[in-house]
């Protein structure tokens, strides 16, 4: 597991196993989001496979696919509705982490100054410089 901590409360993966529910519920999240379609993987990484291992392991799961191309504002705010509404940090997957991060950092715009959500994501691997327009406008401070 590569686990990539953006925020105290939010943290990143590329995807996970059942067999990461143990480890998971030991770092203290409580929240685990997929952001990843299961047309993307096998049955064994399914939504509902990782589903039922985090409830097993007392997690509370919240499917959200993303894929690129897709991507609007509606899952921007499920997935903060997820976030704000989890009792403990949360960890989001996806393939890379990356759409779990472009999510996150579409729904801290106007929350959060466009380049410290840019340096929180950079901070762990994700180069999300690219979305700097999208989140100055989402946030108002288009120029």
């Amino acid at each position: 597991m590569d686990i990539r901590q953006i925020t105290p409360n939010y943290a990143v993966s590329p995807q996970i196993a059942v067999e990461d529910m143990p480890a998971i519920a030991a770092a203290g999240f409580t929240k685990i989001i997929c952001n990843r379609p299961d047309a993307e993987i096998p049955p064994s990484h399914h939504a509902t496979t990782i589903a039922d291992a985090a409830e097993k392991a007392g997690l509370e799961f919240t499917f959200i696919p993303v894929t690129h191309q897709d991507l609007n504002m509606q899952m921007v705010a499920d997935q903060k509705a997820a976030i704000d509404t989890s009792k403990g940090p949360v960890l989001a997957y996806c393939a890379s982490g990356t759409r779990s991060s472009i999510v996150w950092s579409l729904g801290q715009a106007g929350e959060m100054a466009t380049d410290d959500i840019i340096k929180a994501t950079a901070a762990v691997g994700y180069d999300l410089a690219g979305l700097r327009p999208r989140l100055d406008a989402l946030a108002g401070n288009a120029g």
